[in-house]
């Protein structure tokens, strides 16, 4: 069941995300894959194409394999990244578990995958090169139909990590971070992602818990906290969502 988690009294009306609690990490996967393919479906009975961005990391694994599952229209889905390592190609890439979890068990089209070109020399120039590849799909302003996005334990997001320079960056589409656990990054930005119509976040584990209330809470001291709210949806297990008041009050 769905169920809305209001922040402060201070918070703009509408701007509240929706919140569905599953019973344990497999459901929440589940659920957010189902909204997922539901959202493409809607768009292919329309005629439209679907411009996914999907984060990487541990926690969607299964979400992703979920979704291969699901009844889509996969040729009518362009596949962007929201971050990636800038590292060789090898199994801590984000592209080698989207590989792996969705995109080698469905019919979407080699050049409907738009991977972040980040085996190069100069990465900021690649980064300028990718915000142009997915606006040839999207059009100008650049706007993606849904973006997942995960929740870090230090509240970070996409590769939007606390005090990093990209979180002010307000010109571009995609930037290269600083380093962060050792290695640079190349994310979207907050002004494309605040731009998307739909945003997923699956949150999962007993580690993002306090993370989660914050985020709930409006906490913009938090990367994830700066993501727009009214269009938000987040996906959690009890486990997450139980510092959340009222949360366990809509279990699946």
């Amino acid at each position: 069941m769905m169920a809305s988690h209001g922040s402060s009294s201070a918070s703009p009306a509408g701007a509240v995300p929706r919140l569905e609690v599953a019973a344990d990490a497999a459901g929440a996967a589940r659920k957010a894959a189902a909204f997922i393919a539901e959202r493409i479906r809607e768009a292919s009975t329309q005629g439209r194409r679907f411009v996914l961005g999907l984060s990487g990391g541990e926690t969607p694994r299964r979400m992703f394999r979920e979704l291969s599952e699901q009844d889509v229209s996969w040729a009518d889905v362009h596949l962007a990244q929201v971050d990636e390592r800038l590292a060789p190609m090898g199994p801590e890439r984000n592209l080698a578990m989207l590989q792996e979890g969705l995109i080698e068990h469905v019919g979407l089209p080699a050049e409907n995958v738009h991977a972040m070109p980040v085996e190069t020399d100069d990465p900021v120039a690649a980064a300028r090169r990718y915000g142009e590849e997915l606006r040839i799909v999207s059009g100008t302003p650049l706007v993606l139909d849904l973006v997942h996005l995960g929740l870090g334990t230090d509240g970070h997001t996409a590769s939007l990590v606390p005090d990093d320079p990209v979180l002010k960056v307000q010109d571009k589409d995609v930037a290269v971070t600083a380093a962060y656990n050792g290695l640079r990054r190349m994310t979207l930005t907050l002004p494309v992602i605040n731009r998307s119509r739909c945003v997923v976040w699956l949150v999962t584990g007993t580690g993002k818990a306090a993370m989660l209330r914050r985020l709930l809470d409006g906490d913009r001291s938090l990367p994830a906290g700066r993501v727009a709210r009214g269009r938000a949806v987040i996906f959690a297990d009890r486990a997450a969502a139980q510092q959340v008041s009222g949360a366990l009050r809509y279990p699946a």
